[in-house]
């Protein structure tokens, strides 16, 4: 009998042990282009059957952002856990690869060194340097986690769902006349800052339409999760891939462009590593760069130290913790042809956003965005003079800081930054940003000819190495923050400097504080033969911008002498802005490029009149 007694103890012990040496699944289930604002579990929107059943038996996030509001920088920031600015990775779509710190793996290929099994299902998108082989596993088409080699091997899988993505809106007036929505276009709840049409309402309920259809794809997705009996051992992820899709979300560093759902479905036989309730809620922050961390926590593995995120679930982290949590970091950059620089950075109910090329108009020309019918009414509506003064925000020159009270002004049109009432917010939130933008090594206080030349080697590490040059040029860039009179001087130093760097955001602060530095017009025009070529740019959009001098034979002769695609991309960004917004003639029989290809043909397809979108060679992915 004792020996019977020690062997039924020691076969628990070994039950035991293996139920310990157990690790979750884990599964990511991405719709493209979708922020909170579509969805009925976020206050408005359609109604999610099966994403509000993974929330019953999980935990919902009222506060998860995407760093980055468009997807192969949002993908490559989640797939790295390192923001992009740092590692050099945030223009979309890239011109060039940026290469991960070496040694550095994305950490899927963590996840498959310790064992898992790990798929990702149509979509990556990345913008660093990769191997394909070392990311993901590649068994039968579309089988996931069916075709892991036992039933015993953990694994991660990711899928994303295109029923949702900007393109479903890229319809004909004759689809919007012919074709109509499941919901009602004139029950639907715009945003303020949207005119009031037929077009805008019916492009809203349509869009509300693909949710539906994300929401079943979803459901089919975690049937087959049941009926192979791995459901109660599977940590589900439900998010969006960045916000969007009408006008002013996707591409645009605001709340419809971060703010993403969220839900995680907590299994019942792993809910002991989660210090929530099945079928609460969280104000916690989190962002991409914490999603990579928090899955290797639930498995038992450490990030790598140079990662910028932490974990969010698991052993460990309380409920208390992440509730903590609330601060997060976004960024906008270059998307397709249109460039733009824009920080964000939300803390608590307050959202501060740092144009630093505040002189551009967010409706800046991009054809992509403008295939949808609401875009392009809505510049005509403007042009035609036909917009209130909140509709009219997106056509116009932005001031160099935004503050907007999230919670009174969840659409943020109510710029606070000045507002006495605010000053303390607004001047806490700026000190903040600074030191980010600094600890960061922001890359794209290079333009992006020189980052693709110098840094993406190793973009971490040459940030770091010149970490006090980059201090130097967002001191310069901070001085749109103060008033013109306090920045005459050193803005006039700045032009003058050896650095050409120096000169080059000289220029563009100058741009930023408009009119009020047309005391600096003899400074910019000395610059328009500097010998380099994007500083001779900046001097001619500056001078452009205020009506100082025709801006376009400077522009030409910077396009006709650029080498490389950035060089000219950076420059028909200017042309396009001061020929669309400033009334400039621009002649394109002039041009004779030195580059015909890449983002480029997209410039001159739209000054010919003919805006659209270059096929790529060996490429069918969607923007």
């Amino acid at each position: 009998m004792r020996k019977l007694i020690f062997s039924l103890c020691a076969l628990l012990a070994l039950a035991s042990s293996a139920e310990a040496a157990k690790r979750p699944n884990v599964v990511f289930l991405v719709s493209e282009d979708n922020s909170i604002h579509y969805l009925k579990l976020y206050g408005y929107g359609a109604s999610t059957p099966n994403i509000e059943a993974l929330a019953k038996d999980g935990l919902t996030f009222n506060h998860a952002f995407s760093n980055s509001p468009v997807c192969s920088v949002a993908r490559s920031t989640l797939a790295t856990a390192m923001l992009a600015p740092r590692g050099g990775f945030q223009y979309h779509r890239k011109s060039a690869m940026a290469k991960l710190p070496p040694g550095y793996k994305p950490w899927s290929a963590m996840l498959r060194a310790s064992g898992y099994f790990a798929t990702n299902q149509r979509k990556t998108d990345y913008n660093f340097v990769h191997d394909m082989k070392e990311l993901w596993d590649k068994g039968p088409a579309n089988a996931a986690w069916r075709g892991r080699p036992s039933k015993d091997t953990p694994f991660f899988h990711m899928q994303s769902f295109a029923q949702s993505h900007e393109g479903q809106l890229h319809f004909s007036q004759s689809v919007m006349d012919n074709q109509k929505t499941q919901h009602d276009p004139a029950k639907v709840k715009l945003a303020p800052y949207f005119p009031d049409t037929p077009t805008f309402r019916y492009t809203h309920a349509r869009y509300l339409d693909r949710i539906q259809v994300i929401d079943q794809q979803v459901g089919s997705v975690v049937k087959k999760l049941e009926e192979d009996g791995l459901l109660e051992d599977t940590f589900i992820f439900y998010f969006g891939d960045h916000g969007g899709v009408l006008p002013r979300g996707k591409g645009y560093a605001y709340e419809s462009g971060l703010h993403v759902p969220l839900v995680v479905r907590i299994p019942a036989n792993f809910k002991h590593l989660v210090d929530h309730e099945r079928g609460t809620r969280t104000d916690g922050f989190v962002s991409f760069i914490d999603f990579g961390p928090t899955v290797l926590h639930l498995a038992g593995l450490k990030a790598d130290p140079l990662s910028d995120g932490k974990p969010f679930l698991g052993e460990g982290i309380s409920a208390k913790d992440l509730a903590g949590r609330d601060e997060t970091f976004g960024y906008a950059d270059r998307f397709d042809e249109k460039y733009d620089l824009v920080r964000f950075m939300r803390k608590g109910k307050y959202t501060y956003i740092r144009n630093l090329h505040g002189f551009y108009p967010d409706a800046l020309q991009n054809n992509y965005r403008y295939k949808m019918l609401a875009y392009t009414e809505w510049r005509e509506l403007f042009k035609s003079g036909k917009l209130n003064a909140v509709q009219s925000q997106f056509h116009q020159r932005r001031p160099a800081e935004q503050l907007f009270d999230v919670e009174a002004d969840p659409h943020e049109v109510n710029n606070l930054a000045n507002d006495p009432k605010h000053a303390s917010v607004l001047k806490d939130l700026r000190q903040r940003m600074q030191r980010k933008l600094r600890e960061v090594n922001d890359l794209s206080f290079y333009p992006e000819n020189h980052m693709v030349k110098a840094a993406l080697g190793n973009g971490q590490a040459y940030g770091k190495k010149h970490s006090k040059e980059i201090s130097r040029l967002a001191d310069i860039a901070d001085l749109a923050l103060q008033p013109f009179n306090k920045a005459h001087k050193p803005l006039a130093k700045a032009m003058a400097s050896n650095n050409h760097w120096e000169r080059y955001w000289g220029c563009v602060t100058a741009a930023v504080h408009g009119e009020e530095a047309r005391a600096l017009v003899t400074n910019a025009k000395k610059l328009l033969k500097d010998e380099n070529l994007m500083v001779r740019m900046r001097a001619a959009e500056f001078l452009g911008s205020i009506k100082a001098m025709d801006p376009m034979p400077a522009l030409l002769s910077v396009l006709n002498n650029a080498t490389t695609e950035q060089e000219l991309m950076l420059a028909f960004n200017a042309v396009v802005y001061l020929r669309d917004y400033k009334g400039y003639k621009f002649d394109n029989s002039k041009l004779n490029l030195k580059f015909k290809g890449g983002e480029v043909v997209r410039r001159t397809s739209y000054l010919e009149g003919e805006p659209r979108r270059p096929a790529r060679k060996n490429s069918k992915k969607k923007n």
